[in-house]
């Protein structure tokens, strides 16, 4: 069954952080009725799913400015969730701190690696010290109940407003295209019908043979299946166990997608599609 975000309704939701982060923003555009449910950690957001204590999980995968969000890639293959959905969020991150606090009387600020990453020029220009949080809205929520005017936190305006906080500067993110994308998960696989612009996302390990990643994804080329994503990271606490991220633009049922995954088996020792959903809009607007 095709997976449709009007199916949601009430439905519990999980997302990594504290209320009034990103992850939430993007949970309220998709979702707008759903149930939010707030974890501390990706795995917990993930378990929550797994377990149904949530229904559907809305996770960061990667920032156009930041590159992939750590940990994901590695958690996903062993989740054993299905990926029915992605979501582009243009992200607008805020300076803020507590009332009365003065961008000049700053020293330290607190955010996720990801959003501290985004606003390097910010933090360089004003000699800034970053400190690494769970999340931008948990950093938000710290500094308020802190009430230090030397920390500030980088944050969303949602997060300024729900914590009562000031905002020194506005839309610090080094770059106006800074867009996460987002996965939505599910515990059951929902592919969109044949023939709909599609994604596939699958994970796979080459054989430890002379060549074998350009034989292995010598079928995608052969059969005209564009590849929009390809990433390598190292598994088992191996400098030679690589496991490889990607996605595709296509079906798992159109003949040319299944003459190329015939070819990458042939060459792998493991292969495993994390999922096909709907391509979102954006791709066409920005790729």
């Amino acid at each position: 069954m095709t997976f449709d975000p009007a199916i949601v309704g009430n439905a519990v939701v999980a997302y990594q952080g504290a209320p009034a982060a990103f992850s939430h923003q993007a949970l309220n555009e998709l979702f707008p009725d759903a149930t939010p449910l707030a974890c501390p950690t990706f795995d917990e957001a993930l378990s929550a799913i797994k377990d149904g204590r949530a229904d559907y999980g809305v996770i960061p995968i990667e920032n156009t400015l930041a590159g992939r969000v750590a940990d994901i890639h590695q958690l996903l293959p062993g989740a054993h969730l299905y990926i029915v959905g992605e979501y582009f969020l243009r992200i607008r991150h805020q300076l803020v701190a507590p009332k009365g606090a003065t961008l000049e009387g700053l020293k330290t600020v607190h955010s996720h690696q990801m959003a501290l990453a985004q606003c390097r020029d910010l933090l360089n220009r004003h000699h800034l010290t970053p400190v690494v949080h769970d999340d931008t809205a948990g950093a938000a929520r710290d500094v308020a109940l802190w009430n230090d005017p030397t920390v500030g936190a980088i944050a969303s305006s949602l997060a300024a407003e729900t914590y009562g906080l000031d905002t020194l500067a506005a839309n610090v993110e080094d770059a106006a295209h800074n867009t996460t994308r987002f996965i939505v998960l599910s515990r059951s696989r929902h592919d969109p019908p044949q023939g709909a612009a599609s994604v596939t996302t699958f994970v796979f390990r080459v054989r430890n043979v002379p060549a074998a990643l350009y034989k292995a994804l010598g079928g995608f080329a052969t059969n005209g299946i564009n590849m929009t994503k390809l990433e390598s990271y190292q598994i088992e606490g191996s400098f030679t166990a690589t496991q490889f991220y990607a996605d595709i633009e296509g079906h798992p049922n159109d003949r040319s997608v299944q003459l190329a995954f015939e070819e990458l088996a042939f060459f792998s020792t493991n292969v495993t599609v994390l999922g096909c959903y709907p391509a979102h809009p954006f791709r066409t607007k920005n790729y």
